[in-house]
């Protein structure tokens, strides 16, 4: 019983000495010219997904053709498709309406998760070889991390915005 008694006092002034020294650390006094630093390290969050960068360089990227492919949009577009729905383009049109981007951009936001590189968006599309998945059936239409568009796309999940006019 002693011993069981001395483990918890033990354990106690323990647990008072770490509380104290943080206690300690933030009462030091800062000599002048020094700003106030935090001890533990933030993670800040990745920045949003934004709507007009979207509009203007990624869904370019859903209607471009690509020899021995079909276009994103042509799979994507059809209503029995859950993920990433597009808005559906009659035949000839090549351009959406910003009320049918609006809801592309809503619909690609369930596979763009903001600063995630393993995003469905970024790796489905990704040759495997080059660090993507095997799970996109509609084909590898990025051979490598550095084709210009796959470029965009990872630029758009970091938060990419366009440049201020």
């Amino acid at each position: 019983m002693y011993r069981i008694k001395s483990l918890y006092l033990l354990v106690a002034a323990c647990l008072i000495l770490v509380g104290m020294s943080g206690f300690l650390k933030a009462q030091t006094p800062m000599s002048s010219g020094q700003s106030a630093k935090p001890t533990a390290s933030v993670a800040s969050e990745p920045a949003p997904l934004n709507y007009e960068f979207f509009k203007e360089m990624v869904e370019p990227i859903y209607v471009r053709k690509r020899p021995g492919h079909a276009r994103c949009f042509q799979c994507h577009g059809d209503p029995r498709i859950r993920i990433m729905r597009l808005v559906h383009l009659p035949h000839g049109v090549t351009t959406w309406t910003d009320e049918e981007s609006r809801k592309n951009f809503e619909s690609v936001k369930g596979v763009a998760f903001p600063g995630d590189l393993d995003s469905p968006l970024l790796v489905h599309p990704l040759a495997t070889e080059a660090g993507g998945d095997p799970a996109h059936t509609g084909g590898k239409h990025f051979q490598t991390k550095d084709d210009p568009e796959w470029l965009t796309l990872r630029a758009f999940v970091m938060g990419a915005t366009l440049p201020q006019q």
